[in-house]
């Protein structure tokens, strides 16, 4: 069994879609525990509905990065999955985990990506370019900004007249229907001597 903490800062609707879908087949990732850095966020209603315990650290307890690290690494996690966790991973946990930590960023990446690029920002800049499509962009985290290797996407079409709410709406359907199935794949296929 691969064990995963997932990471979030929100309401919390990507670590439920990811947990819905393993409570519904046989799997050898089992989540661990979520990890958060907001005390009042939504994340903890989920957690609460699949009965997975729930762990608060501070900006500074992850800015300093061995407590939350030591922390894992007692609980012998093997993967991190960030779901809507809105702070840069530091370099010790990157390091610590190398090529084992998800993002999903909602737009098609080398594209949008980078410092400032989450949620309602990026979908602005899509629409601000013109642009005719975007997507989903699955990847594991680097020391650099959504640079590390990009493991699926999936696009979207963008429709004349597309509002920022529309388009956000349509990157999570995408998000709900592939990050859990990634992830469960990379997962299974590292395990299997598939991929490096």
């Amino acid at each position: 069994m691969s064990k995963v903490a997932i990471f979030a800062s929100g309401a919390g609707s990507n670590a439920d879609r990811i947990l819905q879908f393993l409570a519904e087949r046989q799997s050898l990732v089992e989540i661990d525990c979520i990890v958060t850095n907001r005390e009042l966020a939504g994340i903890y209603t989920v957690a609460k509905k699949f009965d997975v315990p729930i762990y608060y650290f501070s900006n500074s307890d992850f800015a300093e990065g061995t407590l939350v690290l030591d922390f894992l690494q007692k609980r012998e996690v093997e993967w991190i999955v960030l779901a809507g966790f809105l702070r840069k991973i530091e370099p010790i946990l990157v390091d610590a985990f190398e090529n084992k930590i998800f993002n999903l960023h909602p737009a098609l990446l080398p594209k949008y990506g980078g410092k400032g690029m989450y949620g309602k920002f990026v979908h602005e800049a899509v629409l601000a370019a013109g642009e005719k499509e975007s997507g989903i962009s699955i990847h594991l985290v680097n020391r650099e900004f959504d640079k590390g290797a990009i493991l699926f996407q999936a696009n979207c079409d963008i429709a004349k007249g597309q509002t920022v709410e529309g388009l956000a709406e349509k990157i999570q359907k995408l998000e709900h229907e592939y990050f859990a199935l990634t992830i469960v794949q990379h997962i299974n296929n590292r395990k299997d001597g598939l991929k490096p």
